[in-house]
């Protein structure tokens, strides 16, 4: 069996960069730059960031594995990632919405966004972890392959896309609790997310394989989910079938994310698997950098959105002042268009990510080993 740091360096390396990217994506949202438009600079700026969640699911679920792995406890195990799981909603609800908004308009808009799903599906997975491996990689399987069905039968499943209940489980949108609580917007569904983190728990069976035998799944499960990925997108099949535009080619690629279909899980989740070989033999700075990120995601997620928020409005109150105002809205969802002249240029918006990400490295690199000297303590949850 190969070494833990060899197995644990491919997957931090790919963490850290979907956190690099996580927070172009989250200064982009800051300077008003559009998720999509014709311009292949600006669709790209948006569309490299669908790694991210991806990714950080999936994994999430590979890390679930291989902690397990470690305890040799089910049980303490389930209990890690119940605690872990609530822990994650509880932040969701107010430390990341916090950040996102720096207001206290908790009635009107509180988010359920990726942080939101991770708890939910951690919950679920502490669940499935008692079975089978294989029964839960069939879950996960099932669950990514088969929620598209739900296309077919739009009409009749459209009485529940207004029931509480499944709009968190799988249509999102919003309603407020008891009908004239706090309101919640769902933007990321507990369906299929629960099945991406269950597809990663399973998955930590092949990070423990042999290196050969490891890097050829890698390899033949990343390059055919993109294979897989190409013959659906090319002949408009299953899974997320594309509305063509004769005046942009880029339609290939924009698939939907909310709720994620099978179609953006594999084009994601595949490139991200079939790096795994590559990576466990790259050693530079960058990979250094990456891992730095990769091995405290949970910790660098809640840092960077109130990180990126307050620079922003530093650079407002120098740029634009009188916009300044449009920084203390519902972000990232219900806000009005940014003021006129208020938008970024996109080399600003990559000039603001790269000072943030510098930045961070050094709280992260930090905190990395203080937590492994902390291992016991609360901090392994964070």
């Amino acid at each position: 069996m190969p070494s833990t740091p060899k197995r644990f360096s491919s997957i931090d390396i790919i963490r850290g960069a979907v956190m690099v990217l996580m927070a172009l994506d989250h200064v982009r949202v800051f300077s008003a730059v559009p998720a999509g438009a014709p311009a292949p600079s600006v669709f790209f700026t948006r569309w490299i960031t669908n790694f991210c969640a991806p990714a950080f699911i999936f994994f999430a679920g590979t890390s679930a594995f291989l902690h397990g792995d470690k305890l040799r406890d089910m049980r303490a195990l389930s209990k890690y990632l119940i605690v872990r799981g609530a822990l994650l909603i509880v932040f969701e609800m107010t430390v990341s919405r916090l950040s996102w908004t720096f207001n206290l308009d908790f009635y009107n808009y509180t988010e359920a966004n990726v942080i939101w799903a991770i708890g939910w599906s951690m919950i679920i997975l502490a669940a499935l972890i008692h079975l089978p491996v294989r029964a839960v990689a069939a879950f996960g399987l099932v669950i990514i392959a088969g929620h598209n069905i739900t296309d077919y039968f739009q009409k009749p499943l459209e009485p529940l896309s207004n029931i509480h209940f499944f709009q968190i489980l799988y249509f999102g949108g919003e309603f407020r609790w008891l009908d004239t609580g706090p309101k919640l917007v769902v933007l990321y569904s507990i369906i299929p997310w629960a099945g991406v983190i269950a597809a990663g728990y399973a998955f930590g069976v092949i990070m423990q394989m042999d290196d050969d035998v490891r890097r050829h799944w890698c390899r033949r499960i990343g390059l055919g989910a993109i294979a897989l990925f190409i013959a659906l997108r090319g002949f408009n099949g299953y899974g997320n079938p594309a509305h063509w535009s004769s005046d942009s080619p880029l339609f290939f690629l924009a698939t939907t994310k909310y709720p994620a279909s099978l179609q953006f899980l594999l084009m994601t989740l595949g490139p991200c698997i079939a790096l795994i070989p590559l990576l466990e033999r790259t050693r530079s700075w960058m990979s250094e950098t990456l891992t730095v990120f990769g091995r405290v995601p949970l910790f660098y997620y809640l840092l960077h959105i109130p990180f990126i928020h307050l620079v922003t409005v530093l650079i407002s109150l120098v740029r634009s002042p009188s916009a300044t105002w449009w920084l203390f809205l519902n972000h990232p969802l219900r806000i009005p268009p940014a003021p006129e002249g208020y938008r970024y240029p996109l080399p600003l918006l990559y000039l603001v990510t790269l000072l943030v990400v510098v930045a961070l490295y050094f709280p992260c690199r930090w905190y990395g080993p203080f937590k492994s000297r902390h291992r016991d303590s609360w901090l392994k949850y964070l």
